[in-house]
């Protein structure tokens, strides 16, 4: 039996996909989790194999908790299921250390095979979005400038965004400066929200 577990904030999606791959005769869903932030003791309590995330959740999201579950050396495999498909989400919870990468429109029986195919160690990506990704290519914003990006994101002032980041206010405007021109944005709110509808944040 493929021990998994289920984590994503909708509790209705959530028992959704708990309900379908328990009709699998090869699938045992032995935890769940409303909270990113959970997954880690879970998947050492219930041995879990296989541990399907979505990316959005509170406490930690599902690429953080993939970044996690890899600083550990957990055995476990990770596998994205989200309905943000965005070719930028893919690369970094690539990078994180998850195994596979669908979207939560994946029919049934797709999902049950991506599950097995990744517990079995290969890597199992949602067709469209890896060939997105690759023309889209890498993100082109340092991590410092992510970091500065996430601060101003609720169109903070630069001296909040500073104090944030631990930055002087100058070298705020600097970072802004360069991801604006990165992003082909006029403004720091625009260029957040550019970055975030990609992945990249």
């Amino acid at each position: 039996m493929i021990r998994l577990l289920v984590a994503d904030d909708q509790a209705l999606v959530r028992g959704a996909i708990v309900t379908l791959l328990g009709l699998e005769p090869d699938f045992e869903v032995v935890a769940e989790a409303g909270r990113g932030d959970e997954v880690l003791d879970l998947v050492h309590e219930h041995r879990v194999d296989v541990a399907l995330l979505d990316v959005e959740m509170p406490g930690l999201d599902g690429i953080e908790v993939c970044q996690a579950l890899t600083k550990a050396g957990s055995p476990v495999k990770a596998l994205i299921v989200t309905t943000f498909g965005r070719p930028g989400f893919v690369r970094r919870a690539l990078e994180a250390g998850a195994a596979g990468f669908v979207v939560k429109d994946t029919p049934a029986s797709e999902l049950a095979e991506a599950v097995r195919r990744v517990h079995a160690g290969e890597r199992v990506v949602d067709g469209a979005l890896a060939a997105e990704s690759l023309i889209e290519g890498a993100n082109p914003l340092t991590a410092r400038e992510q970091d500065v990006l996430r601060a101003a994101l609720g169109g903070a002032t630069i001296s909040v965004v500073a104090r944030s980041v631990h930055l002087s206010e100058g070298t705020v405007r600097n970072y802004l400066s360069s991801v604006m021109t990165k992003t082909g944005t006029a403004t720091r709110v625009e260029a957040a929200s550019h970055a975030r509808d990609r992945g990249w944040l």
